[in-house]
């Protein structure tokens, strides 16, 4: 495994940095800025950081006010419950509105490990993709998050931008220019597509060097916006490949895995497995044991990959 970074810690710095450039950012938090880390924020710019308390619907009312005052406010809780608790106002006052709010989720997936189910968020991608006019985006490391607050300020409407709580694996080098959208080839392959989003994009890689012991030459593919989705990339590479995995940290009812599947149903059906939570609450342990235990280890993705590649022949 490459080395650790937190992903929030690199977030909370970066909403800080750019705040110095953009005078129009604003930053509201729902009591929870040691967790979200706009306390760097807070700290540089007291008057355009806002806490709302334990009162999440408040916030993202609030932040709609704000962006129909001409302001660029990122509303920051944890994803479960801004995805559930504040779903109303999501969909009525930002989605339904298109309203300029940037939902920033932190402590996405299973992160909040040691909190237990209530904390996890394993359907939160499948609600937000669900709510016409939302941009949908899960950063896979550290450099990723940072290099995203300024494509997120300026991107023209509501985004969901999903963050894990946890130190994971470093991806990217700093020459990554993400763009919202489009689809990050990371590796070239001809038997296998592995399409992989958020942390577990890392593990995607470490299956393709396991699965080249094997003689399966795998691609792997970062899609880091699930909406809009890079439908161009995903459409070549399941036509050059004819199989396709796609592994998420999050139910695989309604998020990545079923996204790819339903866009592929209908113009290239392929042989494809989708790696991640099946249709069940997890538990409380240690994060990345909590992976591997729910289906989402690296030795899951392989057994995926193989079972595509057999089954296509």
């Amino acid at each position: 495994m490459s080395k650790l970074e937190s992903m929030r810690v690199a977030y909370g710095m970066a909403l800080a940095d750019y705040g110095a450039l953009n005078t129009n950012v604003v930053v509201l938090d729902a009591d929870v800025s040691a967790s979200t880390q706009t306390h760097f924020f807070a700290k540089r710019f007291p008057e355009r950081f806002f806490n709302l308390g334990v009162a999440e619907a408040g916030m993202v009312d609030v932040a709609v006010g704000l962006a129909l005052g001409g302001k660029i406010p990122f509303a920051n809780t944890f994803a479960f419950l801004i995805a559930l608790r504040a779903a109303e106002q999501v969909r009525t006052c930002v989605a339904y509105a298109l309203t300029n709010v940037k939902l920033a989720a932190a402590y996405g997936g299973l992160s909040d490990s040691r909190d237990g189910p209530t904390h996890h968020s394993v359907c939160d991608l499948a609600v937000m993709r669900a709510m016409p006019n939302m941009t949908v985006i899960v950063a896979a490391d550290s450099v990723e998050v940072r290099k995203m607050v300024p494509l997120v300020a300026e991107w023209n409407g509501p985004v969901y931008l999903r963050i894990s709580r946890a130190e994971v694996p470093v991806v990217f080098d700093e020459a990554h220019q993400p763009k919202i959208g489009k689809g990050v080839l990371l590796r070239q392959g001809r038997d296998v597509t592995l399409i992989g989003t958020g942390v577990l994009v890392s593990r995607c890689i470490e299956a393709a060097e396991k699965l080249k012991q094997d003689g399966i030459d795998a691609r792997v593919i970062e899609i880091h916006t699930l909406k809009p989705l890079d439908e161009e990339m995903i459409l070549a590479s399941a036509k050059e490949t004819q199989a396709i995995v796609t592994a998420e940290e999050h139910s695989t009812i309604g998020g990545l895995g079923e996204a790819v599947a339903s866009f592929l149903g209908e113009v290239h059906p392929v042989r494809l497995k989708r790696v991640g939570i099946g249709d069940t609450f997890t538990e409380t342990g240690p994060y990345f044991e909590l992976l591997d235990r729910y289906g989402m280890g690296v030795d899951s993705i392989t057994a995926a990959a193989k079972e595509v590649v057999r089954s296509k022949v």
